[in-house]
């Protein structure tokens, strides 16, 4: 494959996730008939990361509206996301108009919500700049904000009209966002493909380089693992839960950190901690548990964690979205790309298997 070929990844038959150089100006080409007016949400600090797509809207004749939001998880709150929806009503916006998400994760978890609840929704646009925005958020219409209590507790499913991943936007990305973005690739090495694994291991430095073939051979593989689930499993009834793998310690440790650690760190935390609780469970072996630690290790994310006590953890924990009344459940491994549900688990075994982790 050339430098500049275009993948085209499809999520069922809805929409279409676009990776490779150069492709956030197709924006265009996928504005809605009849648009008038578009709302392009972007972190403050990286206003010029919008720049080509406010003026390849306003190219087309779209009267754009910008819309600046704090960087990182200080952007999903219900305040940012009410001063979104002022302007687009000072805007008029009609239902014909449109959102489009320019940034990271976050940045597409609140434009996805915005859009999703203005006038019970209008079309958006994707343009995540961010490997954990190519891998995970921008895919699969789940969109959300925090609240004190937890994180994504508010949020919609709200399929986008498109997904451009442009990875010339990797090229100025801190190293560190980088690092942290790929752990939901790993993590999707672990539950469904193995060849993620296998890519990072050949190589890790090679893995964390921005532009080189192997980075883009794993983000594209991670968008077909996600493609694949949220195709079968729009709203998260059954299947789609896999991908939530490490993410049920992770998002108890974001919240005990206020957000300042990056989500794909918590993650990667996280994904140990499910390793340890299956391999407690007699599920997987001491290889496969030590695979997380090495696998994760070598792009240098974190695979301890010590700056909370298990019940400062447990009530976040007790709120996470996969909990049936008062059964906890976690998303585990019998196997290598085999993950399934343990519900339940016995409070010793959760203590014990985060005894591991610290």
């Amino acid at each position: 494959m050339s430098a500049e070929a275009t993948t085209v990844i499809p999520v069922g038959g809805d929409y279409d996730v676009l990776v490779g150089h150069g492709v956030s100006h197709e924006v265009v080409d996928l504005v809605p008939a009849g648009a008038r007016r578009a709302l392009v949400v972007h972190p403050e600090p990286l206003a010029r990361l919008a720049h080509p797509i406010v003026a390849a809207l306003e190219g087309a004749g779209l009267e754009v509206i910008s819309g600046p939001v704090p960087d990182a998880e200080a952007a999903k709150t219900i305040d940012v996301a009410a001063r979104l929806w002022s302007r687009m009503g000072q805007a008029e916006f009609t239902r014909t108009d449109l959102v489009v998400g320019v940034g990271g994760g976050s940045v597409t978890d609140l434009a996805g919500f915005v859009a999703a609840s203005w006038l019970r929704g209008v079309p958006v646009i994707h343009v995540p700049t961010t490997v954990l925005g190519m891998v995970d958020a921008a895919v699969g219409g789940k969109t959300g904000v925090n609240t004190p209590e937890g994180k994504n507790l508010v949020g919609a499913f709200h399929v986008p009209v498109g997904v451009l991943c442009d990875l010339d936007a990797l090229e100025t990305l801190p190293p560190a966002d980088l690092r942290a973005g790929l752990a939901e690739a790993i993590k999707g090495g672990f539950i469904a493909d193995p060849g993620i694994l296998d890519l990072v291991e050949a190589d890790p430095e090679d893995a964390v380089r921005p532009g080189s073939p192997r980075l883009r051979e794993i983000i594209e593989r991670k968008i077909r693992v996600k493609a694949h689930v949220v195709a079968a499993d729009l709203k998260e009834s059954h299947l789609r839960e896999i991908l939530n793998y490490g993410h049920t310690l992770g998002h108890a440790i974001e919240h005990h950190e206020h957000y300042r650690m990056r989500h794909g760190e918590a993650v990667a935390i996280g994904c140990v901690y499910a390793a340890e609780l299956a391999h407690r469970s007699g599920l997987i072996d001491q290889a496969l548990l030590a695979r997380h630690r090495d696998v994760l290790g070598s792009v240098g994310l974190p695979t301890t964690y010590s700056r909370a006590t298990f019940d400062k953890l447990l009530t976040a924990l007790r709120r996470d979205k996969k909990t049936r009344g008062a059964t906890l459940r976690f998303v585990v491994l019998d196997g290598l790309a085999s993950p399934i549900r343990l519900e339940g688990p016995d409070e010793g075994l959760l203590r014990a298997a985060y005894a591991a982790v610290r």
